[in-house]
């Protein structure tokens, strides 16, 4: 089970799919990418698959995001994150994301895996001892987020690319979650097997370049069977109880939200993680369900 970590980390908590080394082929007019039309009669809203991390070699995006973005009055993402100059926000976010005083990391991992911890962030000037009062979900957030700044993979992702282009467009943003739904998901990840976590996650850091060029690379190409078969199915074989969590309930809640968006005079585009759009409990997989034409495009 040795992909565990980094694949669950990697869709599902915004530290995904990067590449700086594959140059992929542009979008002819025959291929397909990440982004779905889905239509109730004359009346359409539009989902596209994001990618939370994407360096900047990986831009232009394809054409159909763009394209689409045009056309769209109303920008829906998942959470709207506070701004690096939100103090009051990352304040909020990093409370909720650390153990109350008086317990720390050291309490429930392994003291090898506390040492192997150490020994990896010893790379980057740090140390255990630095990260030990967050808990496990947040730390494995860093760690694949270090391994991409080290890698040369890091960078702004869709959803920060078109929530900016909506702010200076004057195009109006709206979203399907609070965050304080994905502070307390992110808080509870790996809870009951924090040690299996944050050791799992420090081994398969070595694999996270090869695992994103493969994943970008099917988010491009619009390749669901891949990116289902690279993140989602795997998640779902390795951790039910949490892709339960991850994907199946929010895809559900998310959904109502959507159906709401028909019947109205806005142009809608719906930007979430790739995963929530591929597989037998995906978004598509629902709206599909419920009677709606779905093409993608």
């Amino acid at each position: 089970m040795k992909n565990f970590s980094v694949r669950k980390l990697a869709l599902t908590l915004g530290l995904t799919f990067c590449s700086v080394t594959t140059t992929f082929a542009s979008n002819g007019a025959d291929d397909k990418t990440s982004v779905w039309k889905v239509s109730n009669g004359e009346d359409t809203v539009y989902v596209g698959g994001t990618i939370h991390i994407l360096p900047v070699s990986e831009f232009p995006l394809p054409s159909k995001f763009t394209d689409t973005y045009e056309k769209a009055d109303t920008l829906v993402f998942e959470v709207k994150m506070p701004d690096p100059t939100d103090i009051e926000g990352q304040q909020k976010m990093m409370a909720g994301l650390a153990y109350a005083e008086g317990k720390t990391l050291k309490d429930v991992i392994s003291d090898e895996t506390y040492q192997a911890l150490n020994t990896y962030l010893s790379n980057f000037g740090a140390s255990a001892d630095q990260l030990a009062r967050f808990k496990p979900g947040m730390v494995a957030s860093m760690l694949v987020a270090m391994e991409a700044q080290r890698s040369q993979l890091a960078g702004q992702g869709v959803d920060a690319y078109f929530m900016q282009l909506a702010a200076r467009d004057g195009k109006t943003s709206e979203y399907l979650e609070s965050l304080d739904f994905q502070i307390d998901m992110l808080a509870n990840m790996g809870a009951g097997e924090e040690d299996r976590l944050i050791s799992e996650t420090l081994e398969t850091l070595p694999e996270l370049k090869d695992m994103l060029k493969s994943t970008i690379k099917a988010w491009r190409q619009g390749d669901t069977d891949q990116i289902d078969e690279l993140v989602v199915d795997t998640f779902k074989r390795e951790s039910p109880t949490s892709y339960n969590d991850v994907f199946t309930k929010r895809n559900q809640n998310w959904l109502p939200k959507i159906e709401a968006m028909f019947g109205d005079e806005d142009q809608e585009f719906v930007l979430v993680g790739a995963g929530h759009l591929v597989g037998d409990d995906s978004v598509i997989a629902l709206l599909e369900a419920k009677g709606y034409k779905v093409e993608q495009m």
